[in-house]
């Protein structure tokens, strides 16, 4: 569960790390971003925002955001009835981007969430420049994180399913929830 206050906050932060990559909006894109909590309430340490362009029966293409030193906790996004499961290209804009993928341990750059070293498995590190990309196959585990600058990213895939996503933290609830300020 997270704050309205601070769901307001990081949605904010992000729209201005948008504005300061470069990336044109129009007022009806700025109130498209959404921010990702995975009911662990904290979302500066782990979490998402993202800001959906467009998402057909087909294709989608998303801008992400991660906050300095944020983390999307380690997922995968699994096959559904006779879809394979989303497959996904990640586009580096802007800022500091490490991703973590199948294979050797080469960590050097990111770092585990204190306390949740089972719920990170992954250590083969891949640091993605602005102007770089990474296909992620169908169905392939991975979690990323940004430097001390954040991160700006885009997000081409195939039919977004990410509700259904899988993720390796049992505790993670996919759907955030939003805690409305108490009236006095």
């Amino acid at each position: 569960m997270i704050k309205i206050d601070e769901y307001n906050e990081v949605c904010e932060k992000s729209l201005k790390m948008i504005d300061d990559a470069g990336i044109h909006l129009t007022e009806e894109d700025r109130k498209k971003i959404v921010s990702a909590d995975f009911g662990l309430s904290d979302i500066k340490k782990e979490g998402i925002q993202i800001l959906t362009m467009f998402d057909t029966d087909r294709i989608a293409g998303k801008i992400l955001v991660l906050l300095p030193n944020q983390t999307e906790p380690e997922h995968w996004h699994p096959t559904v009835g006779d879809d394979a499961g989303k497959e996904e290209i990640i586009r580096a804009i802007s800022g500091e981007l490490y991703f973590y993928i199948p294979g050797d341990d080469n960590m050097k750059h990111g770092f585990i969430v204190k306390g949740k070293e089972d719920c990170y498995t992954l250590r083969n590190e891949i640091v993605l420049k602005p102007g770089e990309q990474l296909i992620l196959p169908a169905g392939t585990k991975h979690w990323f994180q940004a430097g001390k600058s954040g991160a700006v990213m885009y997000s081409f895939s195939t039919k977004v399913t990410d509700l259904l996503d899988q993720f390796t933290d049992k505790n993670i609830v996919r759907e955030t929830i939003i805690e409305e300020e108490q009236q006095n």
